[in-house]
């Protein structure tokens, strides 16, 4: 069986469709389509089921899937390290979200590069859940950092850490906010306070609205900026409220340059993974930093 054919089968299959296929691999896609059709002429059964939008794979492509994918990266492994593993060092690609990425895990992952006999080289590159899952499948990244746990036996996401969400606002935005918790009954949700945000959604203050308030938010976003490094130093500039990861806040909170302005007695937790394309635990630099990275997560919970 041609090596190609397997190449361009696992890849339509982690993309969803001969499109992003044909994309990832340089090809065009009539050149994707008749590649796929040899394989299954090759192999006397159809691979994928035809869709409006993409494909998706029959039983026995999912089985065949399963079986080559980790074998062809491995094969890929093998080809980027070259042969001489005394002289070169293995790369570790890295994707996340990038708060998280640059606060947590490059810090200790940064403790396994260079020539020990068992580093690595890193490249790290941020993204959404969506993009860096998308990625992995592809080939793209070793390893994702995630906050959506994917579906399907190609990946394997292992629990690393949750992340505990703090409503914030600079000190003097809390005087008749952050005091109307009384015994026996909700606090009301802060009003006429500014909102600053990292998406037009408000995906963060919408989900702790709902844990703690089950409620709404009713406004809109004041400040929008798509790092929650900068909604924390807009908060801390006065611009209004935000809710951050406790990881992220917790020494500007130590310090006073924002307090908190509900303290929930189950403040909302957000759970990150681990995601790895199945079966590439076998390669040593992989697993040693999966390993190491879930390690150091104890520290952070």
């Amino acid at each position: 069986m041609d090596l190609a054919l397997l190449r361009t089968f696992v890849t339509v299959h982690r993309a969803g469709s001969f499109t992003r296929a044909a994309a990832l691999l340089g090809l065009s896609q009539p050149a994707v389509t008749s590649q796929i059709r040899t394989l299954e002429r090759q192999l006397g059964r159809p691979l994928f089921l035809r869709q409006a939008r993409g494909v998706t794979p029959t039983s026995i492509g999912e089985e065949l899937a399963h079986k080559a994918a980790p074998h062809l990266d491995a094969l890929v492994e093998i080809a980027e390290a070259g042969l001489d593993d005394e002289s070169s060092l293995r790369t570790l690609h890295l994707a996340g979200p990038p708060e998280f990425t640059a606060e947590r895990a490059l810090p200790a992952l940064s403790e396994l590069t260079g020539y020990d006999g068992q580093g690595f080289a890193l490249r790290a590159s941020f993204g959404t859940a969506e993009e860096a899952l998308e990625g992995l499948s592809a080939g793209h990244h070793d390893l994702v950092i995630s906050t959506a746990q994917p579906r399907g036996a190609l990946l394997t996401a292992t629990a690393l850490c949750d992340e505990e969400h703090v409503l914030v606002a600079a000190p003097r935005w809390a005087h008749g906010n952050g005091s109307a918790r009384r015994a026996g009954r909700k606090a009301p949700a802060p009003e006429n306070v500014p909102v600053i945000e990292v998406h037009e959604s408000l995906p963060f203050v919408s989900r702790y609205w709902a844990s703690v308030f089950d409620t709404p938010p009713t406004g809109s976003g004041t400040v929008i900026v798509a790092d929650l490094r900068a909604v924390l130093a807009c908060t801390v500039a006065g611009a209004g409220l935000a809710v951050l990861p406790r990881y992220l806040c917790a020494a500007a909170l130590e310090r006073g340059d924002v307090v908190a302005l509900h303290e929930p007695a189950v403040p909302p937790l957000r759970t990150y993974f681990l995601v790895i394309r199945t079966g590439t635990m076998a390669m040593p630099h992989i697993a040693r930093a999966h390993d190491w990275l879930l390690r150091a997560a104890a520290d952070w919970c």
